[in-house]
């Protein structure tokens, strides 16, 4: 599966963003989707995941009541809605996709990247 995030940008401290990640190739609905984020000189980090159905999520402590992430099985996609943004949600933001499925929080449980889109918080 190939995958291609957009909806990155620009936005004020308490703005929000709706990031969406776009799955190409068979199988979507088979696979647990996740997304990730990296800031300058630091690791991949988890932010949150769905499983193959939609029906259970999971968040970092960080994000958690500000982010929700959902899915369209129909149109091979899954978003990230991020609400309340922080200068400090400021990264690149990866969406991955798991053949196991499921909802894992480990950059190396996951087998397929999207290209990331960046995500800029001002204060």
């Amino acid at each position: 599966v190939q995958l291609q995030a957009s909806g990155g940008g620009l936005v004020q401290a308490g703005g929000s963003l709706r990031l969406s990640c776009a799955a190409s190739g068979r199988g979507f609905s088979l696979y647990g989707m996740g997304w990730f984020r990296q800031a300058p000189g630091k690791e991949r980090e988890f932010v949150a995941s769905i499983t193959q159905s939609g029906g259970i999520t999971y968040y970092a402590d960080s994000v958690k009541g500000r982010f929700t992430v959902s899915r369209e099985n129909a149109k091979n996609t899954v978003y990230l809605q991020m609400n309340s943004l922080k200068p400090e949600d400021t990264a690149v933001y990866y969406c991955a996709a798991r053949s196991l499925g499921g909802m894992r929080a480990g950059v190396s449980e996951y087998d397929y990247w999207g290209q990331g889109t960046q995500v800029t918080v001002s204060s």
